[in-house]
């Protein structure tokens, strides 16, 4: 028997990946230790370290090395974590901001310049709600811990105005003191979260202004990408694919299982139906692959050129390892 070779593998479990964490399903010649890793801790220790020959990774931290010849990594176009930010703008509740185009002018904080909720809702506030990214005065910083700082550099063009929280300073207590107007953060603070009313999101009806967005554009931001050492691709190359073709197999079962009317798969009694109106809506919104993912690709792209985490607007097919780009076709 021909030995597989061993690959440490982290990130969170979703449905889509438990095959793969549980063994059902096995990439072909890969023996694969799946490590169940919070999100925060395992994009510090794979930017930083580089701890794991393949991780689910912030797709901005990603797009902030990619033109690096010496880049660490190459992505596989299997998109783990994807999401709408419409819910991660919020406001202080007694501040005059009733619609997005009111942040023109404000101080905005948010824990990275490089994560990619920010960048997609930076994106989409500028492209369709009349905010000018550049009026904005940016501070960064961590949410409820002082001292985060970016995972990986990005410069922000000349044109952003971009700076660090000082000293202990955390951005939900910006918000509550009034020291800034506004944070985007894909986690809630933790002050809203405890029905705090000092804080509010922007976007208070944000389901709503998620379907308008998604209704307008066909897109479902793409949060986390796949992402393999270089040296061990170039090493051997057949894991990129092998890679793809597990993950695949191991989402293809997640929507069925939650259509499933016999028995709930969460611990949402309406999983079902939940489940078939977000189908009529947004159809397969968790589809691997560059072709099926062009519109969603282009876009975040063209924000990471605008806000400096590229030199230029990239096309997708240049941010993928080379053979994953295209399918085989029978």
């Amino acid at each position: 028997m021909t030995a597989r070779l061993p690959l440490t593998y982290a990130g969170a479990v979703y449905d889509r990946t438990r095959p793969l964490y549980d063994g059902s399903v096995r990439p072909e010649g890969i023996d694969l230790r799946y490590l169940d890793t919070h999100i925060e801790e395992l994009f510090w220790r794979q930017a930083l370290y580089r701890e794991f020959d393949a991780a689910e990774f912030s797709l901005g931290a990603y797009l902030a090395s990619v033109e690096r010849p010496d880049r660490p990594f190459d992505a596989i176009p299997v998109f783990l974590s994807r999401a709408f930010r419409h819910s991660a703008v919020y406001v202080r509740g007694d501040a005059d901001i009733g619609e997005a185009k009111d942040l023109n002018g404000r101080v905005i904080g948010t824990p990275e310049w490089s994560m990619t909720g920010s960048l997609w809702i930076r994106g989409i506030l500028g492209d369709h709600y009349g905010v000018d990214l550049t009026s904005v005065r940016w501070v960064t910083g961590g949410l409820e811990e002082p001292g985060r700082q970016e995972k990986s550099a990005v410069a922000p063009p000349e044109a952003f105005d971009v700076t660090p929280l000082a000293g202990e300073e955390t951005l939900t207590r910006a918000l509550i003191n009034g020291d800034i107007d506004a944070v985007i953060s894909a986690r809630p603070p933790q002050a809203f979260m405890n029905g705090d009313r000092r804080i509010k999101r922007l976007f208070e009806d944000f389901h709503s202004a998620e379907h308008e967005y998604f209704r307008a554009t066909g897109i479902v931001p793409i949060m986390h990408v796949l992402v393999v050492k270089r040296e061990l691709l170039a090493e051997h190359p057949w894991v990129a694919n092998n890679l793809r073709s597990a993950f695949e197999a191991a989402r293809r079962p997640a929507a069925h299982r939650l259509r499933d009317t016999a028995v709930c798969f969460s611990s949402l009694i309406w999983e079902a139906a939940y489940a078939e109106q977000e189908a009529a809506v947004l159809g397969d919104p968790f589809v691997y692959g560059v072709a099926r993912n062009r519109t969603a690709l282009e876009a975040v792209l063209r924000y990471a050129a605008e806000q400096g985490f590229t030199s230029r607007v990239l096309e997708p097919e240049e941010i993928f390892h080379p053979s994953t780009v295209t399918d085989a076709k029978v």
